[in-house]
């Protein structure tokens, strides 16, 4: 039996890219790679957010948008019934909130490994805000403000340190962060309304809006812009 093929994962800031149109087509449509005629299915992991219902009613409306009928909120507490939907979702969405909350569940539940295996096994896996943190390299805790900032060790399946809309603050606590760091890892942050593609290759393809790129060249941050290829 092959191992399936690894999908683009998609990093949105925020929720608005979930109702994006990109050349007519919405930009969730076509997506899931389904290893079957069944309908696909969606997962939308709330535990950044503690499972607000809220939330999860605009990922049902995006669901909708693009004719995806099955899915379920994955809760914190993980039971059995989540973790068998997950086993057979072809889209898994993390959701935004706090990052280290919900990281702090997916590692105490065992969610974090199915997440990993699912993606190993073929599924899309879509971050918004949080969620899209969560799966980059590592994840900053504390603000700009704070004395210190506290880095912890997240998924690591797009190679870079992630940061979504702090373009009001020029991404002041991300180029700090990769200065710290000198090289070991590069930076992207994502504007509110932004996305990023970053597909198994290695690639990264902004969406909608332009992303900054930070990188340390020995003495100095330097910061680059990722364009999109079309902007609405």
């Amino acid at each position: 039996m092959s191992t399936p093929a690894k999908q683009p994962i998609y990093l949105f800031a925020d929720s608005q890219l979930l109702f994006w149109k990109l050349r007519g087509k919405r930009l969730l449509e076509g997506v899931i790679a389904s290893p079957t005629d069944a309908p696909p299915a969606a997962a939308y992991i709330g535990a950044s957010n503690g499972d607000r219902e809220e939330f999860y009613a605009i990922f049902e409306a995006a669901m909708d948008a693009v004719g995806i009928t099955e899915r379920r909120m994955i809760r914190a507490s993980f039971g059995s019934e989540d973790r068998e939907f997950m086993e057979r979702a072809q889209l898994l969405l993390l959701a935004g909130g706090d990052v280290q909350q919900g990281w702090s569940t997916f590692e105490k539940t065992g969610m974090k490994q199915q997440i990993l295996d699912r993606y190993a096994q073929g599924a899309t896996l879509v971050g918004v805000s949080a969620g899209a943190v969560q799966l980059g390299r590592r994840a900053v805790v504390g603000t700009e403000e704070s004395a210190s900032l506290e880095l912890i060790d997240v998924f690591n399946l797009v190679p870079a340190l992630i940061d979504v809309h702090d373009e009001g603050r020029e991404w002041a606590r991300l180029s700090r962060i990769v200065h710290m760091l000198e090289g070991t890892v590069t930076g992207l942050g994502i504007p509110t309304g932004g996305g990023i593609v970053a597909h198994p290759d290695g690639t990264l393809e902004a969406l909608r809006r332009p992303v900054d790129e930070f990188s340390w060249d020995g003495t100095r941050i330097k910061q680059s812009i990722l364009l999109p290829t079309e902007k609405e």
